[in-house]
């Protein structure tokens, strides 16, 4: 993966000691002109240099993702 990252918001992972969960913007993830996606990274512990797992979401899928997490939230 190439491109700038943007930090937008870290938040602590519950049920780990030190798991963060990661919120950016990556410009031109995959290459110059390539789409901006937005990026969730779950990293179990802080010191990682790279996620344990990422997801990259294009601008067009985002509300998608957010009403089936809403929905996942609700069956939990």
């Amino acid at each position: 993966m190439s491109g700038t990252v943007t930090k937008m918001d870290e938040i602590a992972l519950s049920n780990t000691k030190e798991g963060k969960i990661t919120i950016a913007i990556i410009h031109e993830p995959y290459g110059p002109k390539s789409q901006s996606v937005a990026s969730i990274g779950i990293s179990l512990q802080t010191n990682l240099e790279e996620p344990d797992w990422k997801v990259h979401i294009p601008k067009e899928n985002i509300d998608a993702v957010i009403e089936a997490l809403q929905k996942a939230k609700e069956a939990l």
